[in-house]
């Protein structure tokens, strides 16, 4: 395959090109990414757009990328360039916003150097690198900016406070909220897996790192114990904390990274064997946030996960937000459903709604955005039903089906798209058979499938 996208290049070439081309889309996604905070503008759009066109060009093609180990270092340095070049939102000022670019500039420097050390030390250091780097820069983002002016924050913080005194977050009111005044337009698990942070330490966000920390750990849990896995893990882990946009993200109180470990962690169970147990993580994203119940499908297909473990994510995602549900059936729906589809389109998101309104005036219909959704979901699942695919593409493909859908919305910003993205990488994190360090071709995968994708002896149906 990556000799039919390259054509008649010489060899060299042809080995690193794939790489070479994923380095500089995934730099020019977090660079865009981060312009976009808080602006609408076309050429972000059209990055944006460039770089899910080239996702899905990946998977329709299933193009091999050897990953050379050089990529890790080059990709690390270049986030900590574009990070300091790019325009930067955030609500941290003076000595604490300096502080937390000298704390992402410095840790970025020394996890590239890490990056260089071939010894077996060398991708554990990696590891506790970047979850020092990133334990750091949350903090200094906690306690120089003590109230975020955004509404995110604001209500996983005093929804934590309605909790604690068994209120429901459904009914409640928010103070000083600086968009949503009067509804929770989360799923219920999110603020229950974000509240001890407030309870416990006086703010959501310390919840959030230790939620970035396990995302960290699920990659060098879905890695293996090959050598070729451990750089893996520890590269992406690296690439992952010193993202353009990551002092963004921690500031204000973004969610995904919740998402993001708990979706890294059903993919490492079901790659190492243990698919029942993964329903555990998936259920509990699938009930912090709706718009996951796009990658059902996605899953419902695929062999190794299976419609019958589908269907009990499903039961159990149910049986955990039922007791909101069962509270005030009207306040829930209301919150998690209806405010969502009548939300006004906030201006500054980049995605194809806001350029047709903002540009040309024309509001699009349901009608179009929701078939653009559907085409997605429905090409996901019928290559991941023909193909069979290993856990690494399955990974791509549910990415794929997110970045389309925040494409078409009336509203997706920085955090949505990082979400992607991180998809994207911890989807390369398992060693593919093109690494140097890798097994020979016929080891079987843990998740019944050989590397190369197609069904092994032990692959059972779902």
């Amino acid at each position: 395959m990556a000799e039919t996208a390259v054509g008649r290049a010489p060899a060299g070439v042809r080995s690193t090109l794939p790489a070479v081309v994923l380095a500089v889309a995934w730099l020019a996604w977090f660079g865009v990414a981060q312009w976009s905070v808080v602006r609408f503008r076309v050429p972000i759009l059209l990055g944006l757009t460039a770089g899910t066109a080239l996702l899905a060009w990946w998977l329709v093609r299933r193009v091999e990328v050897p990953l050379p180990r050089w990529l890790a270092p080059v990709l690390v340095l270049g986030s900590v360039v574009l990070t300091l070049t790019v325009p930067l939102f955030s609500y941290l000022r003076g000595g604490w916003l300096t502080a937390a670019l000298v704390v992402l500039s410095v840790g970025g420097v020394a996890l590239a150097g890490l990056l260089l050390v071939r010894a077996p030390w060398g991708p554990p250091a990696v590891l506790g690198g970047a979850a020092l780097t990133h334990t750091v820069l949350a903090t200094v983002a906690v306690l120089g900016d003590r109230a975020p002016r955004i509404d995110v924050w604001v209500i996983l913080q005093q929804g934590a406070d309605v909790s604690a005194r068994f209120g429901n977050v459904y009914t409640a009111q928010w103070t000083g909220s600086p968009g949503v005044q009067d509804h929770f337009t989360y799923l219920p698990w999110m603020m229950v897996l974000t509240a001890p942070g407030r309870w416990l330490a006086g703010d959501v966000r310390w919840m959030l790192l230790l939620w970035m920390l396990v995302l960290l750990a699920g990659l060098w849990y879905l890695a293996g114990g090959t050598p070729a896995g451990r750089v893996r893990a520890a590269a992406a882990a690296a690439v992952l904390v010193v993202v353009p946009g990551t002092i963004t993200q921690v500031d204000q109180a973004w969610t995904e990274p919740v998402l993001a470990a708990l979706l890294v962690w059903w993919a490492a169970l079901v790659r190492r064997g243990h698919a029942w147990w993964a329903v555990v993580p998936l259920a509990l994203a699938c009930a912090s946030k709706q718009h996951l119940a796009l990658v059902a499908p996605v899953l419902l297909v695929w062999q190794p996960f299976g419609w019958r473990r589908t269907l009990a994510t499903g039961g159990l995602a149910g049986v955990l937000v039922l007791p909101w549900l069962v509270a005030d059936p009207a306040a829930f729906v209301d919150d998690t459903v209806t405010t969502l589809l009548t939300f006004h389109p906030i201006k500054f998101a980049n995605t194809w709604y806001l350029y047709f309104l903002n540009v040309h005036g024309v509001t699009l219909p349901f009608a179009v955005t929701g078939l653009a959704m559907l085409a997605a979901v429905g090409g996901a699942m019928w290559a991941v039903w023909r193909r069979r695919p290993p856990v690494g593409e399955v990974l791509r493909w549910a990415a794929l089906v997110l970045a389309v859908a925040n494409l078409v919305n009336k509203q997706a910003f920085y955090n949505q798209f990082w979400l992607v993205a991180a998809l994207v990488l911890a989807s390369v994190v398992v060693p593919s058979r093109t690494d140097e360090v890798d097994p020979p071709e016929d080891v079987q995968a843990p998740d019944g499938l050989t590397e190369r994708g197609r069904p092994g002896v032990g692959a059972t149906a779902g």
